[in-house]
């Protein structure tokens, strides 16, 4: 294949309720996605991916701003170079570009949505993953009071949401932790996720989460800690999970092998694309190390794609593949919805969805043309 164009649609989606994590506020979803152009053996054919870099560098290093430049600046050029590009080999042309996982895997994904659809095929059959549906979890921002965390937690489980994660903070922990299980009991799947907002000093206090018997506690030091988190996980007996860092197979090599991740979130964006992705699954799966489907907000393409990856066979823990209407009043491609604690795999070529030209356009707040 060849790339013939580029464009990048920058994004702003109202949520339906704002979302709270120990590092920011969101009441929007802020994004940018790629249409890439390509010539093939048997026409012109259009791919889509999906930048989850937010608009602030508060989660990793990168932001839709550092994205965009660094896509029309340094990465474009580079793919626009390639004689015979795919997905595959998206990573080789990119490697002397240091960082940016997000920005390159927004265009491994549009290449790849690309090379499906003009073969015909699934994202979940390209994968190798199986069955028809992958199990639904819900991420809970952090509220303003208890009472309505409880309204909210209450409401995700009426809908019937296979497990619950409760985002924490030093100062909006323990209390939190604690109300939800006395209000709703221990027959639910239930976990924590800090996003780095804790040091080992921290160590005895959050060992008192062991006491509420969840299934995890996510990334509770920070992102450069591996060491550290291998020394929290002979501390607690709540599982210790990695997310922040692990940014790529050899990273999840090393936290399997200091004993710093009894469970894995995988994220494509975070690592560089969904082919790292499953890459760390194969390699976590070797090692008998859980591993589950973390979430950024996703429209529903990126929604779409990451049902597809979750059905992988060693994707043996709920994740946050939640339904469409959990974070957005409209989406950009068909609805993606949760029923039963589940989500359908999309079948269709390609990821299965389609953006909307309407609803793009309604969001869309700047369009950035790149070709050869």
């Amino acid at each position: 294949m060849q790339l013939t164009s580029l464009r990048l649609h920058r994004i702003s989606m109202p949520l339906v309720s704002p979302f709270t994590t120990s590092f920011m506020r969101e009441t929007e979803k802020n994004c940018y996605l790629v249409e890439a152009t390509l010539e093939t053996a048997s026409g012109t054919v259009t791919g889509w991916g999906e930048s989850v870099a937010m608009v602030a560098p508060l989660y990793s290093e990168e932001y839709v701003d550092g994205g965009i430049a660094v896509t029309r600046d340094w990465l474009a050029p580079r793919l626009f170079e390639a004689d015979d590009l795919t997905a595959e080999t998206v990573g080789w042309h990119l490697r002397h570009i240091i960082g940016h996982p997000m920005a390159k895997s927004a265009l491994e994904m549009a290449v790849l949505h690309a090379q499906l659809l003009a073969q015909g095929r699934s994202f979940q059959e390209y994968l190798g993953g199986v069955g028809t549906t992958v199990p639904s979890g819900v991420s809970v921002g952090i509220q303003d009071t208890v009472p309505e965390l409880l309204r909210v937690v209450g409401g995700y489980l009426e809908e019937g949401y296979a497990r619950i994660k409760l985002k924490i903070k030093p100062g909006a922990d323990l209390e939190p932790v604690a109300a939800v299980r006395k209000e709703f009991g221990d027959d639910f799947l239930f976990q924590v996720d800090a996003n780095a907002a804790y040091t080992l000093v921290d160590a005895a206090h959050l060992r008192r989460l062991d006491d509420y018997g969840l299934l995890l506690i996510e990334q509770p030091l920070g992102e450069a800690d591996i060491r550290q988190h291998a020394e929290l996980a002979k501390l607690m007996h709540t599982p210790m999970c990695l997310d922040e860092s692990i940014v790529s197979a050899e990273a999840a090599a090393d936290a399997i092998s200091l004993g710093a991740a009894a469970v894995i979130n995988i994220k494509p964006g975070r690592v560089g694309g969904y082919l790292e992705a499953k890459r760390i699954h194969d390699l976590a799966r070797a090692h008998g190390v859980a591993v589950w489907h973390g979430g950024m907000v996703e429209t529903g393409l990126g929604r779409a794609a990451n049902a597809a990856m979750a059905s992988l066979p060693g994707f043996s823990l709920p994740g946050d593949i939640s339904g469409s209407s959990r974070f957005f009043h409209e989406d950009i491609t068909e609805e993606i919805v949760m029923h039963d604690g589940v989500v359908a795999v999309p079948t269709g070529p390609g990821f299965g969805v389609s953006i909307d030209p309407e609803k793009l356009a309604k969001f869309r707040t700047e369009t950035i043309e790149l070709t050869r």
